[in-house]
């Protein structure tokens, strides 16, 4: 005969023991998901910073009315198209940032705290465009490219190769200025050939604006005539090469939403 089968032995389980027990599991691997998520976005947006666009702000009034910005206030904060001129050349009416050169950042000081905690706030904040970089970056307007000679005078007015230029972007109120009258806004200078690979770059603000006129240099019996820029085209024209990018439109404040024109002034 067969003995009769015994019974499986009953265990006194609660099914809400299971649930309590796989409750840290879920939230430890929420959180594991979540901290995955941030990484993976904020390595995105540093790639995105680093190599596609970047947020600046811009700190000065030598842009104006095109872009706004003074000394120790809030000005636009503009997004730097990073990827364009990795394709093709920086052409004139493009409003650039680049790095000064050299010669362009004598005298040039750190804006950073010298407490570590702050200066590191500081270079983060930059980062995403809510504090000055730490080095002498400038936003101009490109003027001429190699090859091209740049000449102001009076009776001429600014010219690039011989013609006269259109130059919208300029504000008779804000420059305190009308060209009509000051045709060079300033002193005469030139001529001067842009040399091979490089920039003369002007701002838009045109009586406000420490650009390549500044930064060239001068022959002492010119400077006498009252005309400036006729010595090494080398000084005050910017490497290609510096060019950090392209400033594509305003992102902040919101009031003032909109791109970035591009005219060129030789058409």
């Amino acid at each position: 005969m067969t003995e009769p089968r015994e019974d499986a032995v009953e265990t006194d389980v609660d099914p809400a023991d299971d649930t309590q027990q796989s409750e840290p599991e879920k939230k430890g691997g929420a959180l594991r998901e979540g901290v995955i998520l941030l990484t993976i976005a904020l390595v995105l947006y540093y790639v995105m910073l680093t190599f596609v666009a970047r947020p600046y702000l811009i700190p000065s009034e030598s842009m104006e009315p095109t872009l706004h910005g003074c000394e120790g206030c809030t000005g636009d904060r503009i997004m730097v198209d990073k990827l364009t001129y990795r394709f093709s050349q920086p052409e004139p009416g493009d409003v650039v940032v680049f790095k000064g050169p050299p010669s362009w950042s004598v005298g040039y000081k750190s804006i950073r705290s010298d407490n570590p905690a702050v200066r590191y706030l500081q270079n983060a904040l930059s980062f995403i465009g809510f504090v000055p970089p730490d080095e002498n970056d400038l936003v101009k307007r490109i003027i001429a490219v190699g090859g091209q000679t740049v000449e102001c005078r009076v009776t001429t007015g600014l010219t690039v190769d011989g013609k006269k230029l259109n130059e919208p972007y300029l504000d008779v109120t804000t420059m305190n200025a009308d060209p009509a009258i000051y045709p060079c806004l300033g002193n005469e200078f030139g001529p001067v050939t842009v040399p091979k690979d490089r920039l003369w770059v002007m701002g838009d603000n045109r009586t406000h604006s420490a650009d390549s006129r500044m930064h060239c240099t001068n022959t002492p019996a010119d400077v006498q005539k009252g005309v400036w820029c006729t010595g090494d085209p080398m000084a005050g024209t910017v490497p290609v090469e510096n060019v950090i990018g392209k400033a594509r439109f305003i992102a902040w404040p919101p009031g003032r939403w909109g791109g970035v024109s591009s005219t060129n002034p030789q058409q």
